[in-house]
């Protein structure tokens, strides 16, 4: 029986695929084999030595210590793509109220009083102010071509933009998702000085941190617009302010409202609603679920950040799992110790990422707990499982 603690409300659809003869879950649990989590903070949270797996439900994991983790040889695993088309749809909306500038036409409107021959004049006389423009023609920069990027992109084509990306690490299978007339741009500087509109789809790290600041933003056509439904501090807000004041930027649509931001006229702040869809939240809970049951079950690995992607089926025989820094002769020493236990090794697979390597390996008779005690003081070695 598996043990998961739950440190949010996790959607019962994910909840639903660990099944109840072999998992036990709880927001409350003692010695817990994983942990499922959406927003908690677990950077100054306790974490105890029984867990072998993080499970995020959700795509940024800033608020898990992955790197203490990955020194303990605890995978930690987020749901890449789960909330694309929700972010997608948040983006378009964000381009359409800041080109039509909706949320000031309707706080116009809701400030209307009089009865309705008078608010019918007032209309007439003060919508000429909330004039905007069409998408049609007008061009996209997205920033970060991994799933969401990918579906902003592809649908602003659909809507007759012009797109133009810029993603140094896109992937193969992602290139091969993008509209075929999506322009690839040589630097993000290259992206901003041909972009009506620019949305960002990064992650929030040193590098990330910033990028678009008041140098950068001169860069861009006079009356451009920002969005970010990515991450906060990606964009310089205050560089943003000033751009805005002085007329060089049209508006700002983002997902993280702050005291310079929120009552700004041109800037359009929501409540971090970005994967705040009932189809994202089961979403991203099923794939984190299915992750976490695989792992834990079997030992593979699929969208981890800290871990190698590794998948072995099962062949038949009994299943070994272990975790160790990626030094030299890991695998040998491994494989002797099964050897001198008079194991025979069935299936083996092998895979490294950056210091960490997972090997997952069948033997024809179950491991002794000596053995597994040998292998586990091996000087390197994270951890070691048996997975029946």
């Amino acid at each position: 029986m598996f043990k998961i603690q739950t440190l949010n409300n996790i959607s019962v659809a994910g909840l639903e695929r660990l099944p109840r003869d072999r998992y036990e879950v709880a927001s409350e649990i003692a010695h817990p084999d994983a942990i499922l989590v959406r927003s908690a903070k677990m950077h100054d949270m306790e974490i105890p030595e029984t867990v072998q797996a993080i499970g995020r439900a959700g795509a940024g994991t800033n608020n898990i210590p992955v790197g203490d983790m990955t020194a303990r040889g605890v995978a930690v695993f987020n749901a890449p793509g789960a909330n694309a088309n929700a972010v997608k749809e948040l983006v378009i909306a964000g381009m359409l109220l800041s080109a039509r500038n909706i949320p000031q036409a309707w706080h116009f409107a809701r400030e209307l009083s009089g009865d309705d021959a008078a608010i019918n004049k007032a209309v007439e006389a003060g919508k000429k102010q909330f004039a905007g423009f069409e998408l049609p023609g007008r061009t996209l920069g997205v920033i970060g071509l991994g799933a969401i990027g990918v579906k902003v992109a592809n649908v602003a084509r659909a809507l007759g933009m012009k797109v133009i990306g810029y993603d140094p690490s896109i992937t193969v299978s992602r290139a091969w998702q993008l509209e075929r007339d999506v322009e690839a741009a040589i630097s993000i500087d290259d992206l901003l000085s041909r972009s009506d509109f620019v949305t960002f789809h990064v992650p929030l790290t040193d590098q990330t941190k910033h990028m678009i600041n008041a140098e950068r933003i001169r860069t861009l056509p006079k009356g451009a617009v920002l969005l970010n439904f990515s991450r906060a501090g990606i964009i310089d807000d205050d560089a943003v302010v000033t751009a805005l004041d002085q007329g060089h930027l049209y508006a700002y649509c983002c997902d993280f409202p702050s005291n310079l931001l929120k009552d700004h006229p041109r800037v359009v702040t929501l409540p971090h609603l970005g994967a705040s869809t009932k189809e994202a939240e089961d979403n991203c809970a099923i794939m984190v679920a299915d992750q976490i049951s695989d792992f834990l079950e079997n030992g593979n690995v699929t969208n981890s950040v800290n871990f190698p992607e590794i998948v072995l089926p099962r062949n038949g025989g009994f299943r070994m799992a272990v975790v160790n820094s990626n030094v030299p002769n890991m695998v040998g020493q491994i494989s002797t110790d099964l050897a001198n236990a008079g194991l025979n090794i069935v299936d083996m697979l092998n895979r490294s990422r950056g210091d960490v390597a997972v090997t997952l390996i069948d033997v024809d008779q179950r491991c002794p707990e000596e053995t597994v005690k040998q292998i586990q003081s091996i000087e390197g070695v994270l951890s070691v499982r048996c997975l029946g």
